[in-house]
């Protein structure tokens, strides 16, 4: 049976493209440099540390002064954890950093926003657009670019984040990067092994985890993109022994966790994923933030 195939990165060659494609970007909207919001995960951790790699080799071959700024918001709903990683990977890089609650501003939104209280779906998205709006001001008043932090699995493939909010970025330095080579990369340019390893979470809802939200985890969402992208059917996708046993196994670690598993099949998780990979295309024809080609190998 043919085999879908997942991409390889040279992780020195990457970070450079990447480096590369920051630098051009903040010359093109003269800007000094970039900001961005640090949440204590991989990805935000991954982003800072390739743009931080960046700047301090540029700003020492080119005499310039571009700067990263790294903001840490937290909000009720946020573990104790998350500002300690947070500080963690911001000291570990040596860039500026500030920490600045939002439950004040949340609680202001009651006055305006009432309804949104009820729901944690929609309280959740309206903290991540209030952070938006933090993160956007600040680059504003500092003359920097908003340096979003999405992955290619959780924004691009299955568009799990929030319009407007975590979505509403200048660019996004690590969009080819699937959560699998995020992993390497942040290994590559020495972000803790704890850090690295950190169940993700958007940290939006009381309890929240990705995995619990939807079901599945990420290693399921590249296999299903990358044999979408391929040329595979969804009957295919759904019959694909390596696309099934990985399945499987989520189905029954989600059982035992969380008592019932969100789907039955492999068949509806493929179904799932396709349909949220359509989502997440009519969501980038909103707002689609510029990305950088990055070399995979096949």
């Amino acid at each position: 049976m043919k085999q879908i195939k997942l991409p390889r990165i040279d992780c020195e060659t990457v970070a450079n493209e990447i480096g590369d494609f920051v630098i051009q970007t903040v010359q093109k909207m003269n800007a000094s440099g970039c900001v961005i919001g640090l949440s204590g995960g991989v990805d935000s951790s991954t982003a800072a540390a390739v743009i931080k790699r960046t700047f301090d080799r540029h700003n020492k071959a080119a005499a310039e002064n571009f700067e990263l700024a790294g903001y840490i918001l937290p909000s009720r709903l946020n573990a104790l954890a998350d500002q300690s990683d947070a500080q963690t990977v911001a000291n570990i890089l040596d860039i500026r950093t500030e920490v600045i609650s939002i439950e004040a501003v949340t609680e202001a939104y009651r006055n305006s926003n009432p309804e949104a209280f009820g729901s944690d779906y929609h309280h959740g998205n309206m903290i991540s657009r209030i952070r938006a709006t933090v993160l956007n001001t600040k680059a504003s008043t500092e003359g920097k670019l908003v340096a979003g932090t999405g992955n290619k699995d959780e924004d691009f493939g299955i568009g799990y984040y929030t319009l407007f909010g975590d979505g509403a970025v200048h660019f996004s330095p690590i969009a080819g990067l699937s959560k699998r080579l995020v992993r390497q990369m942040a290994a590559f340019l020495g972000i803790p092994e704890n850090i690295i390893q950190r169940t993700p979470t958007a940290g939006l809802e009381p309890d929240q985890s990705d995995f619990k939200d939807l079901g599945y985890k990420y290693d399921v969402v590249e296999l299903v993109s990358e044999g979408h992208r391929q040329g595979f059917s969804a009957a295919e996708l759904s019959t694909s022994e390596q696309i099934h046993r990985l399945v499987t196994a989520q189905l029954d670690e989600y059982r035992e966790r969380f008592g019932s598993a969100r789907f039955d099949s492999t068949e509806a998780v493929v179904a799932d994923v396709l349909q949220r990979h359509e989502m997440a295309r009519r969501k980038m024809e909103i707002i689609h933030p510029p990305t950088p080609q990055i070399s995979l190998i096949y």
